[in-house]
């Protein structure tokens, strides 16, 4: 799919918009001071494949987790600031390899140069994130309500005062927990800036509604070419929102790994298909081959209509066939089908 063009930020080694993949953001979400439980936290999220941890900043002293973050993770790190501009200094001070601030809430204009200044300095983005939930009166006073034209309006306020202090390294999230409303405000803005954007749909819920809600809305600006780096927010763990992204990437050929067919199943069937689906998708979650792999129920929904698969098994009485690009290997037992699966797929 063709890609919006945009600027290209660098977050601490990480690419983000211009010609770079899309990629994958998560936050910590263990209380700010408990430094030995956040840490845990981001080396799973590291393992997992997140790419970009964001950490909230409440107060100064949990600025400390920035500086021991940095000194354990391969991550870069963004700190979360809201309202007090001295805590983006000091997480600057500590190493953080990107900022997240409203610059209209952190006060008077000084106090946004010294950010954008001192963020400069380092070679640090800044990324305005825009949340329906909490847009300025006076924007709310215009439009009556946050509709997507006032949350583009005001991230493009808040790009105007950081444009203002000759700062331009900056991503911009506009997120909202309405699908629809998210989709819209970020079409809106997609075509008045050129900046890259940070997709998300906030307050998604738990893992079930929210990986559904995030892959509509995500997944419809991803498909429209717009969105550079992403995060599935879940009330979850984190590594939840890793593997939910991942997967969604994948859905869209957005990233590499394997991609998994199935048929839904129906009477035809007679093989434990469902079974074979889940455990064929288990072990292929740490392959990072770019394979299409088929499970199939029966011969009606196997080699015919998976040929186009690098490799599969179809479903028979008892038993199934491997075969690779719709021509048959060999028939197996069912209970030898996912290994001799698994097996064809290291060859």
């Amino acid at each position: 799919m063709r890609r919006r063009s945009c600027r290209s930020v660098n977050v601490g080694g990480v690419a983000v918009g211009g010609e770079a993949p899309v990629s994958v953001q998560s936050m910590l979400s263990c209380p700010a001071h408990d430094i030995p439980g956040n840490l845990d936290q981001a080396l799973a999220l590291e393992a997992a494949g997140c790419q970009i941890i964001r950490a909230a900043v409440p107060d100064t002293r949990a600025v400390a987790l920035i500086a021991a973050l940095k000194a354990q993770c391969r991550v870069p790190i963004v700190a979360d600031i809201h309202f007090d501009y001295r805590l983006a200094l000091e997480s600057l001070a500590a190493g953080a390899d990107k900022i997240r601030i409203n610059p209209g809430n952190i006060g008077a204009p000084e106090r946004v140069r010294a950010v954008a200044d001192a963020c400069r300095a380092r070679g640090v983005p800044i990324r305005v994130g825009v949340n329906s939930g909490s847009l300025e009166p006076a924007i709310l006073r215009k439009y009556g309500s946050p509709t997507p034209q006032a949350m583009a309006e005001s991230a493009l306020e808040h790009i105007r005062l950081l444009e203002a202090c000759d700062f331009t390294d900056i991503v911009v999230s506009l997120k909202s927990s309405n699908v629809e409303r998210t989709v819209l405000a970020y079409e809106c803005l997609a075509a008045r800036c050129d900046y890259p954007l940070h997709l998300g749909v906030t307050e998604a819920g738990g893992v079930r509604m929210g990986r559904m809600k995030s892959a509509a809305g995500i997944g419809a600006l991803l498909l429209r070419g717009i969105g550079d780096t992403i995060r599935v927010s879940l009330t979850a763990d984190p590594v939840e929102e890793v593997a939910a992204a991942k997967d969604l990437l994948r859905a869209l050929g957005l990233c590499g790994g394997p991609n998994v067919i199935s048929c839904p199943s129906c009477g035809r069937s007679r093989i434990d298909i469902i079974a074979l689906a889940r455990e064929a998708e288990a072990r292929l979650m740490g392959c990072e081959k770019d394979i299409t792999v088929a499970i199939m129920g029966c011969a009606v929904n196997g080699p015919g209509e998976a040929r186009e698969a690098d490799i599969g098994l179809a479903g028979g009485d008892g038993c199934a066939v491997l075969f690779r690009k719709g021509e048959i290997l060999r028939r197996v037992s069912e209970a030898e089908a996912l290994n001799a699966l698994m097996a064809e797929i290291e060859r």
